[in-house]
């Protein structure tokens, strides 16, 4: 297990950028594949992007239309989300979630992940 902790967020107004950080404690952050997950107020938490503990590898919601991008630093046990052209549907509390890459199955659904941050919210005025 590893403590996660996401920073970034902030209020923005239509087609600004946010990069959100996602640190990570201990030295076998480089092991876990490590996601990115939003929710909005009575909605599903939603699945934005995934990257494997390589880095080599990654994917992405079907609504991001290629907006977003998920990177890591495995030297700083950090991982990134980069949101470019944000718009009001965007707003959420973003959530970095992490798990041992062999565990999972379907990077894309939230019960694969046992290491979840606190969530950071992003807020996007029209």
């Amino acid at each position: 297990q590893v403590q996660l902790i996401e920073s970034g967020g902030g209020s923005v107004q239509a087609g600004d950028s946010l990069t959100l950080s996602c640190a990570a404690s201990g030295h076998t952050f480089s092991t876990l594949a490590v996601a990115w997950f939003r929710q909005a107020p009575g909605k599903e938490r939603e699945f934005v992007a995934a990257i494997s503990w390589s880095g080599v590898n990654t994917s992405y919601g079907d609504a991001l239309k290629g907006r977003f991008t998920i990177s890591r630093d495995n030297a700083k046990n950090t991982a990134y989300l980069q949101m470019n052209s944000l718009q009001p549907e965007d707003s959420a509390v973003y959530y970095c979630a992490a798990a041992a890459e062999y565990t999972i199955r379907y990077y894309a659904d939230v019960d694969e992940y046992d290491n979840w941050g606190q969530g950071t919210q992003v807020t996007v005025s029209p």
